[in-house]
Protein backbone atom coordinates (compact mmCIF):
# COMPACT_ATOMS: atom_id res chain seq x y z
CA UNK A 1 0.00 0.00 0.00
CA UNK A 2 2.96 2.37 0.55
CA UNK A 3 3.62 2.31 -3.16
CA UNK A 4 -0.03 2.90 -4.03
CA UNK A 5 -0.62 5.68 -1.51
CA UNK A 6 2.69 7.51 -1.73
CA UNK A 7 2.69 7.14 -5.52
CA UNK A 8 -0.81 8.62 -5.77
CA UNK A 9 -0.03 11.53 -3.48
CA UNK A 10 3.23 12.12 -5.34
CA UNK A 11 1.14 12.34 -8.51
CA UNK A 12 -1.19 14.83 -6.78
CA UNK A 13 1.63 17.06 -5.53
CA UNK A 14 3.30 17.07 -8.95
CA UNK A 15 -0.13 18.03 -10.28
CA UNK A 16 -0.33 20.96 -7.88
CA UNK A 17 3.16 21.98 -8.98
CA UNK A 18 1.68 22.54 -12.44
CA UNK A 19 -0.50 25.39 -11.15
CA UNK A 20 1.98 28.11 -12.09
CA UNK A 21 5.55 26.88 -12.60
CA UNK A 22 8.18 28.34 -14.85
CA UNK A 23 7.31 27.50 -18.45
CA UNK A 24 10.48 25.45 -19.01
CA UNK A 25 9.63 23.24 -15.99
CA UNK A 26 6.19 22.15 -17.24
CA UNK A 27 7.30 19.20 -19.36
CA UNK A 28 9.45 17.77 -16.55
CA UNK A 29 6.75 18.22 -13.93
CA UNK A 30 4.27 16.53 -16.25
CA UNK A 31 6.65 13.62 -16.82
CA UNK A 32 7.25 13.28 -13.08
CA UNK A 33 3.50 13.29 -12.51
CA UNK A 34 2.99 10.56 -15.12
CA UNK A 35 5.76 8.38 -13.69
CA UNK A 36 4.33 8.80 -10.18
CA UNK A 37 0.92 7.73 -11.51
CA UNK A 38 2.43 4.60 -13.08
CA UNK A 39 4.21 3.71 -9.83
CA UNK A 40 0.95 4.25 -7.95
CA UNK A 41 -0.88 1.98 -10.42
CA UNK A 42 1.73 -0.74 -9.79
CA UNK A 43 1.15 -0.30 -6.05
CA UNK A 44 -2.62 -0.48 -6.50
CA UNK A 45 -2.27 -3.66 -8.56
CA UNK A 46 -0.04 -5.29 -5.94
CA UNK A 47 -2.35 -4.18 -3.13
CA UNK A 48 -5.42 -5.64 -4.83
CA UNK A 49 -3.54 -8.84 -5.63
CA UNK A 50 -2.57 -9.18 -1.95
CA UNK A 51 -5.82 -7.84 -0.49
CA UNK A 52 -6.22 -10.85 1.81
CA UNK A 53 -3.07 -9.93 3.75
CA UNK A 54 -3.58 -8.60 7.26
CA UNK A 55 -2.38 -5.03 7.90
CA UNK A 56 -1.96 -2.91 10.99
CA UNK A 57 -5.26 -1.20 10.05
CA UNK A 58 -7.06 -4.56 10.36
CA UNK A 59 -7.22 -3.87 14.12
CA UNK A 60 -10.40 -1.78 14.65
CA UNK A 61 -8.89 0.34 17.45
CA UNK A 62 -5.83 1.19 15.35
CA UNK A 63 -8.04 1.98 12.36
CA UNK A 64 -10.17 4.29 14.53
CA UNK A 65 -7.03 6.13 15.72
CA UNK A 66 -5.87 6.40 12.11
CA UNK A 67 -9.19 7.96 11.08
CA UNK A 68 -8.98 10.47 13.95
CA UNK A 69 -5.47 11.50 12.85
CA UNK A 70 -6.58 11.93 9.24
CA UNK A 71 -9.70 13.87 10.28
CA UNK A 72 -7.60 16.25 12.42
CA UNK A 73 -5.17 16.67 9.52
CA UNK A 74 -7.95 17.53 7.08
CA UNK A 75 -9.57 19.99 9.49
CA UNK A 76 -6.31 21.81 10.23
CA UNK A 77 -5.41 21.93 6.55
CA UNK A 78 -8.86 23.21 5.55
CA UNK A 79 -9.07 25.84 8.30
CA UNK A 80 -5.59 27.12 7.52
CA UNK A 81 -6.25 27.20 3.78
CA UNK A 82 -9.53 29.04 4.34
CA UNK A 83 -7.82 31.68 6.49
CA UNK A 84 -4.97 32.10 4.00
CA UNK A 85 -7.39 32.49 1.09
CA UNK A 86 -9.61 34.88 3.08
CA UNK A 87 -6.62 37.14 3.74
CA UNK A 88 -5.46 36.88 0.11
CA UNK A 89 -2.38 34.79 0.91
CA UNK A 90 -3.26 32.06 -1.62
CA UNK A 91 0.40 31.58 -2.47
CA UNK A 92 0.96 30.09 1.01
CA UNK A 93 -1.75 27.40 0.80
CA UNK A 94 0.53 24.73 -0.71
CA UNK A 95 3.27 25.17 1.93
CA UNK A 96 0.60 25.19 4.67
CA UNK A 97 -0.92 21.93 3.43
CA UNK A 98 2.58 20.41 3.13
CA UNK A 99 3.38 21.45 6.70
CA UNK A 100 0.23 19.76 8.02
CA UNK A 101 0.90 16.65 5.91
CA UNK A 102 4.46 16.52 7.23
CA UNK A 103 3.34 16.79 10.85
CA UNK A 104 0.75 14.04 10.40
CA UNK A 105 3.52 11.58 9.49
CA UNK A 106 4.81 11.89 13.07
CA UNK A 107 1.46 10.52 14.27
CA UNK A 108 1.34 7.87 11.56
CA UNK A 109 4.72 6.53 12.66
CA UNK A 110 3.05 5.25 15.82
CA UNK A 111 0.18 3.69 13.89
CA UNK A 112 2.29 1.92 11.29
CA UNK A 113 5.30 1.33 13.55
CA UNK A 114 7.62 2.56 10.83
CA UNK A 115 10.46 4.84 11.92
CA UNK A 116 11.09 5.93 8.34
CA UNK A 117 7.93 8.03 8.63
CA UNK A 118 9.92 10.34 10.94
CA UNK A 119 12.28 10.97 8.04
CA UNK A 120 9.34 11.53 5.71
CA UNK A 121 7.82 14.00 8.19
CA UNK A 122 11.04 15.99 8.49
CA UNK A 123 11.56 16.07 4.73
CA UNK A 124 8.01 17.23 3.94
CA UNK A 125 8.12 19.88 6.69
CA UNK A 126 11.51 20.99 5.36
CA UNK A 127 10.10 21.35 1.86
CA UNK A 128 7.16 23.37 3.22
CA UNK A 129 9.49 25.79 4.97
CA UNK A 130 12.17 26.04 2.29
CA UNK A 131 9.63 26.43 -0.52
CA UNK A 132 8.58 29.85 0.78
CA UNK A 133 12.14 31.19 0.59
CA UNK A 134 13.07 29.29 -2.59
CA UNK A 135 9.98 30.38 -4.52
CA UNK A 136 10.88 34.02 -3.86
CA UNK A 137 14.49 33.43 -4.86
CA UNK A 138 13.44 31.67 -8.09
CA UNK A 139 10.53 34.05 -8.68
CA UNK A 140 7.94 31.32 -9.07
CA UNK A 141 4.80 30.17 -7.26
CA UNK A 142 5.10 28.46 -3.87
CA UNK A 143 2.90 25.70 -5.25
CA UNK A 144 5.49 24.89 -7.93
CA UNK A 145 8.34 24.53 -5.45
CA UNK A 146 6.23 22.84 -2.78
CA UNK A 147 4.60 20.48 -5.30
CA UNK A 148 7.90 19.45 -6.86
CA UNK A 149 9.57 18.99 -3.47
CA UNK A 150 6.80 17.06 -1.76
CA UNK A 151 6.05 15.13 -4.95
CA UNK A 152 9.68 14.02 -5.16
CA UNK A 153 9.88 13.02 -1.49
CA UNK A 154 6.65 11.01 -1.68
CA UNK A 155 7.82 9.42 -4.93
CA UNK A 156 10.98 8.24 -3.16
CA UNK A 157 8.85 6.70 -0.41
CA UNK A 158 6.61 5.04 -3.03
CA UNK A 159 9.75 3.43 -4.47
CA UNK A 160 10.86 2.49 -0.94
CA UNK A 161 7.51 0.76 -0.45
CA UNK A 162 7.96 -1.15 -3.69
CA UNK A 163 11.48 -2.21 -2.71
CA UNK A 164 10.23 -3.36 0.70
CA UNK A 165 7.45 -5.37 -0.95
CA UNK A 166 9.82 -7.03 -3.40
CA UNK A 167 12.23 -7.99 -0.60
CA UNK A 168 9.57 -9.96 1.31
Amino acid sequence: MYTAIFGMFSFCWFGWAQENPRKNWRLYIGLASGIAFIISAIGIYLSVKNWHGRTVLSDPSVYKYYLVVVLIEFLLAAIGAFVLIKYKKNNYVAPWIALIVGVHFFWLKNIFKDSSLYILAILVIGVAIISIWLSKKLNTANSAITGIGVGFVLFCFAILGLIRFLQV
